[in-house]
C-alpha cells in the first residue's frame, strides 16, 4: 500500500502568513501539521509517499527532504495548480500504478493516526473507503448521506446540507479510482472534486464503505480550528523541563520547556511547550499557547495561542489571547510621544484592538 499526500494549496484562510510560508508546515504544539501526517502514515505501516507540492514545493522539500528520519520513502509530484483532490490523484497515476492507497490532506489532523483504518480498508477489500466526521457547519465540507450505514450519495460543500456527516480529509482507494478520476468533469470551482470521483464510483456499483470516527479530527485551514488542534494536541502532553526556570517563577500543570529555553519571573500555566532557547521574562504565560524557538517575551501576558520562531513580543498592557503570531515579528509598546498604533500588516492581515 502507499500514500499521496496534499501539500500543494495556497493556504488562502490563514493568509497573511500563508504568503510566506506552506499551510502545512504551521506548527502545532510546535511541530509542523504535516510531519504529523508524516508520522501516522509510517506507524500504519506505509514506506512509500507521494507528496503533491505546488508554489511551496522548494519549503516541503527542505523540511521533509527524502522522509527518511520516519522511514519513509518520498516522491515528489508536482501540481501545476491547485484542481482538486481527484485532480492531484489523476497527476499521481504514474507512481500509484496498480497498488492500493491513502491520500492525506497534508493540513488535516486525527487524533490516534489512520493504522486502524488502513487495516480496515485492507480486510474489508473495497474499492473505496471514506472517513466521516459529525460537523457543526456542515456546508463548508463535502458530505455523506447514508443509509442503514451504507452510503447512497456524496456532495461537495451543500448550500443546504441535510446531513452533518463531513468527509474527514483522510481516503483510501484501489486503481478503480483512476477510471473514476478520468471521468468525471470539473465542478463549478474548475476543481475536479474527489466527491464526484466516490459518486462516480457508487454509480458504477463500485463497493464505497464508511467509518464514522469517535474520535477528533481537525481541518487546521482555519485560524480557530489551527488553535483547537494546538489546544487539542497540548491536552495530551506530559510535563518536561529542559530549559531553565529560576526561583522566582511558577510552573503549573503540564509544561514542555525545551532545552536552552530560560523562564525568568514569570507564571506558566499548562498545558504549554516553550522551544528552544526561548526567553520568557517578567510575563505570563496561559494555558494552550505553543511558543516555537528563539522567541522572547518579556513583560507581557498570552494564551491560547500559537507564537512561531525568531518572534519577539515586548512590553504589551494588555492580554494576547486566540493569536496565531508568524515568524520573526516583533510585536513592542512604543513610549514615544504622542502615542499612537502604528502598524505594518500583509494582505489579508486581522487586527483587533
Amino acid at each position: 500500500m502507499k500514500a499521496l499526500v496534499l501539500s500543494g494549496g495556497k493556504g488562502t484562510r490563514l493568509r497573511p502568513l500563508t504568503h510566506t510560508s506552506a499551510k502545512q508546515l504551521v506548527p502545532i504544539a510546535n511541530k509542523s501539521i504535516l510531519f504529523y501526517c508524516l508520522e501516522s502514515i509510517s506507524e500504519a505501516g506505509i514506506k512509500d509517499v507521494g507528496i503533491i507540492v505546488g508554489d511551496t514545493h522548494q519549503e516541503i522539500k527542505d523540511a521533509v527532504k527524502d522522509g527518511s528520519v520516519w522511514g519513509l520513502q518520498i516522491t515528489y509530484i508536482k501540481q501545476d495548480a491547485p484542481l482538486g483532490i481527484a485532480h492531484a490523484v489523476k497527476i499521481a497515476q504514474d507512481f500509484i500504478q496498480d497498488d492500493d492507497f491513502v491520500v492525506f490532506l497534508g493540513d488535516n489532523l486525527i487524533r490516534g493516526g489512520i493504522k486502524g483504518f488502513v487495516n480496515e480498508f485492507s480486510a474489508r477489500k473495497s474499492n473505496c473507503q471514506i472517513l466521516l466526521a459529525q460537523v457543526a457547519h456542515p456546508q463548508e465540507y463535502g458530505v455523506a448521506y447514508l443509509q442503514e450505514g451504507r452510503v447512497l450519495k456524496l456532495e461537495e460543500k451543500p448550500k443546504n446540507p441535510k446531513t452533518d456527516l463531513a468527509l474527514v480529509g483522510v481516503y483510501m482507494f484501489d486503481s478503480h479510482i483512476f477510471e473514476a478520476v478520468g471521468a468525471i468533469k470539473p465542478s463549478r470551482r474548475n476543481e475536479l472534486e474527489i466527491t464526484d470521483a466516490i459518486q462516480y464510483l457508487l454509480d458504477a456499483g463500485y463497493q464505497v464503505n464508511s467509518h464514522i470516527i469517535d474520535g477528533w479530527w481537525k481541518d487546521t485551514g482555519k485560524l480557530e480550528d489551527l488553535l483547537e488542534a494546538n489546544r487539542l494536541m497540548l491536552d495530551s502532553f506530559t510535563g518536561s523541563i529542559q530549559g531553565e526556570v529560576d526561583s522566582d517563577s511558577q510552573i503549573e500543570g503540564r509544561v514542555v520547556i525545551q532545552k536552552g529555553a530560560k523562564i525568568i519571573n514569570s507564571r506558566i500555566r499548562g498545558p504549554v511547550i516553550i522551544g528552544e532557547n526561548t526567553q520568557i521574562i517578567n510575563s505570563y504565560i496561559g494555558p494552550f499557547t505553543s511558543i516555537n524557538y528563539n522567541v522572547k517575551i518579556e513583560n507581557s501576558e498570552i494564551e491560547h495561542s500559537v507564537i512561531l520562531e525568531e518572534s519577539a513580543i515586548m512590553d504589551i498592557p494588555a492580554k494576547i489571547a486566540d493569536t496565531l503570531i508568524g515568524k520573526n515579528v516583533q510585536i513592542t509598546r512604543s513610549n514615544h510621544k504622542p502615542r499612537a498604533y502604528r502598524f505594518m500588516l500583509g494582505d489579508n492581515s486581522q487586527v483587533w484592538l
